[in-house]
């Protein structure tokens, strides 16, 4: 089987357009998103019924929770909280039905998928570290685990049972999982990538071969940007995706 990872996509659809093409000339037998569906940019609800036709295995972020009223929005930064606002006015009761049946944590037989870290879930801790991995590693009961959040795609290999990590990080890669007692996974973002690195980001597993990939692609950034000041978001949100951060 192999399945194609999304990462954060912030309702940024040219990009999550541009990655879906991508990861279908690869022959996707699975659709997997780590959350953070909105929040950010302009179209959310096209995202979600993209998302949804897809028939997407989807955990909740907190851009999605914080918009559903499940999260303090003062944890956000000013520009994150009007997105956040603006986001819950454009939202469907279909678009808000589907994101209150998002959960925590998925644990498919084949992975464990959650937005951030898996030590208290709800909380949306960072994995940025090798600390953090571990600190998931442990509670992760699936050989392979897929988590966004920080937008830095990484990957996190243990090659033995609680042994020492193997950190990749990496705009792009490639490498075997065949000799790992679990891995972690962070597959960067679709819709705003933040290690300097403006391309959409995305992620194969092939469950047949043990790899894994992470792949960036070039997507239409100024229409992305026009649509974000077109409805009146703070341009900040719009100069960002210019620069990857």
């Amino acid at each position: 089987m192999r399945i194609a990872i999304l990462g954060d996509v912030h309702s940024n659809l040219p990009a999550l357009r541009r990655v879906i093409d991508a990861a279908r000339r690869e022959s996707i037998d699975h659709w997997v998103q780590v959350g953070d569906v909105v929040g950010y940019g302009a179209e959310p609800r096209e995202c979600i019924d993209l998302l949804r036709s897809l028939g997407a295995t989807v955990c909740i972020g907190n851009h999605d929770a914080a918009v559903l009223g499940m999260l303090d929005a003062s944890y956000f930064n000013h520009y994150a909280r009007v997105a956040i606002d603006w986001t819950r006015s454009q939202l469907r009761t279909q678009d808000i039905q589907y994101l209150k049946s998002l959960p925590f944590v998925v644990e498919h037989h084949e992975y464990t998928l959650t937005h951030g870290t898996l030590r208290m879930p709800e909380q949306f801790g960072y994995v940025l570290t090798v600390v953090e991995a571990k600190e998931s590693l442990r509670r992760q009961k699936t050989r392979m685990g897929f988590v966004g959040h920080s937008h830095v795609p990484a990957v996190y290999l243990e090659r033995t049972d609680h042994a020492d990590l193997d950190a990749m990080y990496a705009p792009e890669l490639e490498t075997s999982t065949e000799h790992c007692h679990k891995v972690l996974m962070n597959v960067g973002s679709v819709g705003q990538p933040r290690d300097e690195d403006p391309r959409a980001a995305f992620a194969i597993y092939d469950t047949d071969r043990q790899r894994i990939w992470i792949r960036r692609v070039e997507y239409d950034i100024a229409a992305a940007q026009r649509t974000i000041l077109a409805a009146g978001l703070p341009d900040v949100l719009a100069r960002r995706l210019d620069l990857g951060v």
